[in-house]
């Protein structure tokens, strides 16, 4: 499971580059994962102050990683109760 801790901005920036934004991507990969996309696009239209709006918790993945691949107590780990996101 790997992600990266920021996301990019919808529109270029000055250099025709993108600034850090609040939404990016989590790659989970392995045998027991069922493959394909989960959860939805973000929007490149629908933007909070520039920045795509983030369409999945990274909590739900977790979730779904501590308890069904991992099998520890997601819940005592997040401090709290995520919907598993399906993917094991």
């Amino acid at each position: 499971m790997t992600f990266s801790e920021f996301g990019r901005r919808a529109g270029e920036n000055d250099s025709s580059g993108t600034d850090h934004g609040t939404a990016s991507v989590m790659f989970v990969a392995g045998g027991g994962i069922k493959g394909g996309v989960h959860g939805q696009h973000p929007s490149l239209t629908d933007l909070k102050d520039g920045d795509m709006k983030f369409t999945t918790d990274f909590r739900r993945v977790y979730s779904d990683v501590l308890d069904n691949w991992l099998a520890s107590d997601a819940q005592k780990v997040l401090g709290g109760k995520y919907e598993h996101l399906g993917l094991i």
